[in-house]
């Protein structure tokens, strides 16, 4: 039976409920903080959670960095009911040693389990402190890896404004601020007119301030004005929303985001792919386009340009083949980019997803799929990771992107694979960082190579047959 013969011609999805490996989501943490900076987020668990929190971002030595644990000790496991007076001591000393614009507290599996009442308490202690309090439920019993910002930013929506204060004078666009800064107001005029007219468009999905800039450019050149991007760089400057506002997100993992947006705000979600790929971020400003009613001009030869520059990473994986473990919920976008560039995905496993907020993604994955001529994957929620090993150990694929769990066992057995982690913390939004994507995907092929060619395969062979194995 050959590969064509097995080919499914519709997108499938299954459900298996079993074990699956993901990183916690109170990480979330780690690149949040750095975002938005004048908060503070405190962290409300066990020991164990300060020591993962410690390992995953690191011991900063030169700068303390802005979030806290509140470690939970036996006695408010045992619900002794000082929770509120400990919480309250904990913030009066943020507010006193770092005065934050905004408190963040983070949810763990333990205040879950023992039914802490954060929300109950944040508003009292808020109006006590006179300091906005968000309570963000990031628990890993109910939330994959990368949703934790998905819970925190659902939380912000609720604390953007309907307008500006009167006392405001400056521009609350942190962007806007930047590519203006020190033009003259006739330029900027200049520059304002060159925009089309349309409803406003607030970006939500927390990337780098390079790419932030990068994005907000793109969409600039087809005459589109963001006006604001959630999160800001500082709380103090959210993103006005109104009814009837335009929201677009730039991940796949922020669909409790998007929900808040629509259903509390009463915005209009605009369902576009994501911009991870030349071919992702073309889709992208394309749906924005379209909405707005705006013809784009100058997409197809700026993703021609990207393909044409990648093609030394592109030859490598081409007619290689690809399976995702299931990790961070970027797999979707991951898997329909390597099909682009020329792989096979044998299966796409991920930890969670809403298929409304996915649905163009999905439709690009098959679109994709048909125009390169490769089997549509099968699509795997909640894979079981006892089964996918099996699936790996049949299909023999030549690179894995898994967590850091199997990622070992798995090199043991000769099989490629990359951290999936690795792309939640890279560039890889944007026409011009696609390149970071394919650095990633191909760096352990050509270690590999590397190896072979200095005749580490034969080394092992020998020592193999030396010891009578």
């Amino acid at each position: 039976m050959t590969l064509a013969d097995t080919q499914p011609q519709a997108l499938t999805f299954e459900c298996e409920t079993g074990n699956y490996h993901t990183f916690c989501p109170i990480s979330c943490v780690a690149w949040l903080y750095q975002k938005i900076e004048d908060s503070f987020f405190l962290v409300i668990g066990t020991k164990t959670c300060g020591y993962f929190l410690q390992n995953a971002m690191g011991v900063m030595i030169f700068a303390e960095p802005r979030y806290a644990m509140a470690e939970l000790e036996e006695g408010d496991i045992s619900a002794q009911l000082n929770d509120y007076e400990e919480l309250k001591r904990l913030c009066l000393q943020i507010k006193r040693d770092r005065n934050p614009s905004v408190i963040v507290w983070i949810g763990t599996c333990t205040t879950e389990i023992i039914k802490m009442d954060l929300e109950g308490m944040a508003p009292k202690l808020e109006s006590e402190l006179s300091i906005p309090i968000v309570v963000a439920r990031a628990n890993g019993l109910d939330y994959a890896f990368t949703q934790g910002e998905d819970t925190v930013l659902a939380a912000m929506v609720h604390r953007c404004p309907e307008k500006a204060p009167e006392t405001e004078k400056e521009e609350r666009n942190a962007i806007a601020k930047l590519l203006n800064f020190g033009r003259k107001k006739e330029d900027i005029a200049i520059d304002e007119a060159e925009y089309v007219d349309h409803p406003p468009l607030v970006l939500f999905g927390s990337l780098p301030d390079p790419v932030v800039t990068q994005l907000t450019l793109e969409l600039k050149k087809q005459g589109i004005k963001v006006s604001g991007w959630l999160p800001s760089k500082r709380y103090t400057e959210l993103p006005i929303i109104q009814e009837g506002y335009y929201v677009v997100g730039v991940n796949p993992f922020l669909s409790r985001t998007a929900t808040t947006f629509m259903r509390r705000r009463k915005c209009k979600l605009i369902g576009a792919p994501f911009p991870i790929g030349p071919d992702g971020t073309r889709a992208w400003v394309e749906k924005i386009c379209s909405v707005f009613g705006i013809e784009p001009k100058g997409l197809e030869e700026r993703e021609a340009q990207i393909w044409h520059n990648l093609e030394e990473y592109t030859s490598l994986i081409r007619g290689k083949s690809v399976f995702f473990m299931g990790d961070n919920l970027l797999e979707i976008s991951l898997a329909r980019f390597l099909i682009r560039c020329g792989m096979t995905c044998l299966e796409i496993g991920i930890p969670y997803m809403d298929k409304r907020y996915q649905a163009a993604e999905l439709a690009l994955l098959e679109q994709t799929c048909l125009e390169m001529k490769a089997p549509i994957p099968t699509i795997v929620e909640k894979p079981d990771n006892y089964n996918q090993l099996q699936r790996i150990k049949t299909l023999q694929p030549d690179l894995v992107i898994t967590g850091m769990a199997h990622a070992n066992p798995l090199e043991a057995r000769g099989i490629n694979t990359k951290w999936s982690v690795e792309f939640t913390f890279a560039q890889i939004h944007g026409f011009a960082n696609a390149r970071d994507i394919l650095e990633l995907v191909t760096r352990p092929m050509r270690r590999n190579d590397s190896l072979k060619n200095l005749g580490w395969d034969k080394l092992v062979k020998d020592e193999f047959t030396s010891s009578g194995v």
